[in-house]
């Protein structure tokens, strides 16, 4: 599976990121395997330094507004200042196997994870393809 994202909204989140000692986050709205908008929102953790915690309001109305007909939301994206571009110990231990995209961006770089379930239903992080147009 591919997902496609445009290049100005992956230019965005990742030029975010940069500009930031805290992680950034924020939520993935499109349809299917298009993501179609990136909206940035509140890291509201306790410690955003280490953690990120998307601000409930934003998630709320998100999805609201998609039970009205607007976008979907396909997942969220944040930032990793001192790490990699790869789910860690805290993203695994914060997740849910629901199918839902993590859009991780370190150093400069930008990795696309789902967050899906084994064979035993545990949560497994599988790699996706991120399309950049």
């Amino acid at each position: 599976m591919r997902v496609t994202i445009s290049r100005a909204d992956l230019e965005q989140i990742v030029t975010a990121a940069a500009g930031s000692e805290e992680e950034i986050c924020g939520l993935l709205l499109g349809e299917g395997a298009n993501i179609r908008e990136v909206r940035a929102t509140l890291n509201v953790a306790p410690d955003p330094a280490r953690h990120f915690e998307i601000d409930p309001a934003a998630l709320i109305a998100a999805y609201r507004s998609a039970r009205e007909g607007g976008r979907q939301v396909l997942g969220h994206y944040h930032s990793h200042p001192s790490g990699v571009a790869a789910p860690s110990a805290t993203d695994a231990a914060c997740a849910s196997p629901d199918g839902s995209l993590w859009l991780i961006v370190a150093d400069g770089k930008a990795a696309l994870w789902r967050a899906g379930a084994d064979d035993a239903g545990q949560l497994r992080f599988t790699s996706v393809a991120l399309d950049s147009r």
